[in-house]
């Protein structure tokens, strides 16, 4: 299965993502903010990103426009989950490189049909 880097700040969001995306079968990797998912991101390669948007440091839109721009990780779809549920902020975020768009809470089926959708069969 696939190789997920989980980006939050708050430990409980975290585990919340890890428990869905380890139920579907695939392995995690974590990182506490922005700054840390883009370092884990380069080293590791993962296959998907699930990014929050508003952490410390370097918030999810600036580490998503940072994987995105660079080569070595444009590749990889990184989904925004987030609070932030204005148009304005999705298209924001779509325009950063996101691939996809979803806020918390989290529909467990929402988040599972986005992960189908976005990884190689």
């Amino acid at each position: 299965m696939a190789r997920i880097l989980i980006v939050d700040d708050s430990p409980s969001q975290l585990l919340g993502l890890k428990r869905i995306v380890e139920k579907l079968g695939h392995e995690t990797l974590t990182a506490e903010d922005g700054a840390a998912g883009v370092e884990v991101a380069r080293r590791e390669i993962p296959d998907l990103i699930l990014m929050d948007v508003v952490m410390p440091n370097l918030n999810g839109f600036q580490a998503t426009r940072t994987i995105s721009k660079d080569a070595a990780t444009a590749h990889i779809p990184v989904v925004l989950v987030t609070t932030k549920d204005q148009e304005t902020d999705k298209v924001w975020g779509m325009r950063q490189g996101a691939r996809a768009y979803v806020t918390k809470p989290i529909k467990e089926e929402e988040l599972m049909a986005t992960l189908k959708e976005l990884l190689p069969a």
